[in-house]
């Protein structure tokens, strides 16, 4: 299966640099665009790109060669007709340079992520893969936005037969993305069959075991995994346990690598975004929000990314 030879990464947060080094270093993407509608966002994140590779040439992961050649394949994307009036300016940009796959990095919002595929149907190739990171949100629901409200102009990405909304599909990389092995790869029901084989290859590509999750509420990882948290918090606000009794339960007591309070470094605004999808795409009482969950989120004290959650850093 033929990997892109230009990639498009949009989002220059965590996961999104995340995802653009490990597909310039480890798969040899030839050209990772990143793309951010803050262009300090992209300075920040290649920062953090350069402090990644440099550990790694000093631990022997891999030589000066190897980093060097990792950030000459990386280029920043700043459109100049991104502003207030032209929303989606970049995509146009985009179209014009050539994309054969799009990974979306962007915050875990449903109406920012639709505009995002609209926008990416609207301008790409008929043969673009259009790929989200999200950790819970519909597949099927991101490609219909890929169709929907388009008109006459989805017809450039439908040409030969072929459905924008085949072109679609999950690849949930686990944060951090250049440490963790695991890529959970989400067919939407309208994702073709190649679509799902050149998504799972690009996943192999850049060094990681690839799962698949049918298109439910949370896929397996976030189904498993935030009410898992969201219980913790729950035990916390009803005075159950103390935050460290309950992290050192699950460490010592389940051998856990780290407690599900230390979990905040995820950041406790997705944490919260997450358990709000589940809840309402199941409408299962289980799945409600931890009141302190959300009281922690409109402090803003949302983990590691802000200097404070459940632990201050």
């Amino acid at each position: 299966m033929a990997l892109p030879h230009t990639l498009t990464v949009i989002g220059a947060g965590q996961m999104g640099i995340g995802i653009a080094l490990v597909a310039s270093l480890r798969a040899k993407i030839p050209t990772v665009l990143l793309y951010d509608r803050d262009p300090s966002q992209i300075t920040r994140g290649l920062r953090f790109m350069d402090k990644l590779l440099a550990k790694d040439v000093s631990k022997g992961k891999i030589n000066v060669d190897d980093a060097k050649a990792a950030k000459e394949r990386i280029v920043s994307l700043a459109s100049s007709s991104s502003s207030s009036n032209d929303e989606y300016g970049w995509a146009r940009e985009l179209g014009e340079r050539g994309s054969d796959m799009v990974v979306e990095a962007a915050s875990e919002r449903l109406s920012i992520k639709e505009g995002i595929f609209r926008a990416l149907a609207q301008n790409l190739s008929k043969d673009t893969v259009l790929a989200s990171n999200t950790s819970s949100i519909s597949i099927t629901k991101l490609a219909g936005a890929a169709v929907d409200g388009l008109g006459s102009s989805v017809s450039r990405a439908s040409e030969e037969g072929k459905s924008c909304a085949g072109r679609v599909v999950g690849v949930h990389f686990f944060n951090p993305v250049p440490v963790m092995k695991l890529c959970e790869v989400i067919p939407g029901l309208q994702t073709s069959e190649a679509t799902l084989e050149r998504a799972k290859a690009f996943a192999a590509a850049c060094g990681k075991e690839v799962s698949t999750s049918k298109d439910v509420p949370g896929f397996v990882s976030n189904a498993l995994l935030m009410p898992f948290l969201n219980e913790a918090i729950m035990c916390l606000e009803s005075g159950t346990a103390t935050r460290d009794d309950i992290d050192k339960t699950l460490r010592l007591g389940m051998g856990h690598p780290m407690g599900p309070l230390q979990l905040d470094f995820i950041g406790l605004d997705t944490c919260l975004a997450i358990q709000e999808t589940l809840y309402e795409g199941t409408r299962d009482s289980k799945y409600r929000p931890s009141i302190l969950l959300g009281r922690m989120v409109d402090a803003g004290w949302l983990g590691k990314k802000s200097g404070k959650g459940f632990y201050e850093y």
